[in-house]
């Protein structure tokens, strides 16, 4: 009995997010997936083929992009943001608790932060960026990063490339290498 009900919850979570998103063939939610395109424009999050979701997709009103190639697996727990554009290669592993987000979401002015969260509450998400400070994040085919890691805003990740657990990157990586740390740097040249 579990197991159908688990699957029916599946079934409904995996409808509800594809009707935020354009997705490829073979694309999979899980029940613990979640899109909030606050954009209400499905073709701001696109996703490939054969792709598998578990963790949560979030566009802005005041911009926002994710787009995603083929084989991409975004784990558990973890949380892509966009307020400008973030892209996601082919064949790229994300592991659980995973934090990828291109914009500081809030103004540095601590008065005018104060003034948009209360405007926020009263009227909802802004449809201007006003001061936010946002940058794009590419992550170029067949990178792996694992869990806990935090991928900044104006960063790419270069094909093949591996994120330490609980890294933090805020420079970008070059192709097949190793990074590790807080910040993340170069321990090892991958083959």
């Amino acid at each position: 009995m579990k197991g159908i009900l688990r699957k029916i919850s599946h079934f409904f979570t995996d409808l509800s997010c594809k009707n935020d998103v354009t997705f490829g063939m073979g694309t999979k939610f899980t029940r613990t997936a979640k899109v909030e395109n606050i954009s209400k424009n499905k073709k701001n999050i696109n996703i490939g083929n054969f792709s598998r979701i578990e963790g949560r997709l979030v566009v802005f009103k005041y911009g926002g992009r994710i787009d995603m190639g083929d084989f991409v697996y975004i784990g558990t727990g973890s949380n892509i943001w966009s307020g400008e554009s973030v892209f996601i290669g082919n064949n790229v592993l994300i592991s659980h608790n995973v934090n990828i987000i291109d914009t500081n979401s809030h103004e540095i002015d601590h008065y005018e932060r104060e003034i948009r969260y209360k405007s926020l509450l009263n009227y909802g998400h802004p449809i201007d960026k006003s001061s936010i400070i946002t940058g794009p994040i590419v992550i170029e085919d067949n990178v792996w990063i694992s869990f806990g890691a935090s991928i900044l805003k104006n960063v790419t990740i270069g094909k093949g490339s591996i994120v330490a657990a609980c890294s933090v990157v805020t420079k970008d990586v070059p192709s097949f290498c190793l990074v590790a740390g807080n910040p993340a740097k170069v321990v090892k040249k991958l083959n």
